[in-house]
């Protein structure tokens, strides 16, 4: 017999890769082909940020790398380069959830939307260095400030919709007791 916890975890990265995959299939469609517009924000990040800051134990790096290895060589990103800077951003914030858990949501967001500012220069510093063609600097700082207002959005959809629920420093997980 399988442990439900486990089996919870392994559900939860399983719907984390299924959420990824509509996102991924909704942002391949060519829906609009013509120029301007805002560019779509990253939510598969805001998804995985909301996620490990909340629950880290539902969502594995693995996978989170794993589905930004895919999302690369679907949209023709430099390769690897994104699931790197998300490895170091999404261990960032586990190793600050339990001050984030203290601290109210605004705290949370500013930290997020940092760290999405600090992943756009870095990327934007590291394809520099290899001379990789970019896109406008203006573009980027647009698609880093629509992340970031979307990340809300994400969080509400993470612990309304879906059930991801902060669980507190020390706390034992209320659903994984077994009577």
């Amino acid at each position: 017999m399988i442990d439900p916890y486990l089996l919870r975890r392994a559900l939860y990265a399983l719907g984390f890769v299924l959420l990824s995959a509509a996102i991924l299939f909704v942002r391949i469609l060519p829906i609009d082909t013509g120029p301007g517009g805002f560019p779509p924000p990253d939510l598969i990040l805001c998804f995985a940020f909301a996620w490990s800051v909340r629950r880290p134990d539902y969502l594995p790096v693995v996978v989170v790398i794993a589905v930004l290895i895919v999302a690369d060589m679907l949209t023709l990103s430099a390769p690897f380069l994104a699931p790197f800077l998300a490895l170091i951003a999404l261990e960032t914030l586990r190793s600050r959830r339990a001050q984030l858990a203290d601290q109210g949501f605004v705290v949370e967001w500013v930290l997020v939307g940092t760290i999405f500012t600090l992943m756009m220069l870095a990327e934007r510093l590291i394809l520099g260095l290899f001379l990789v063609p970019q896109p406008a600097f203006g573009l980027s700082v647009l698609e880093t400030l629509v992340s970031a207002v979307f990340y809300p959005i994400a969080v509400l959809i993470t612990t309304l919709g879906l059930r991801v629920t902060w669980l507190k420093p020390g706390a034992l997980d209320p659903e994984a007791q077994v009577p």
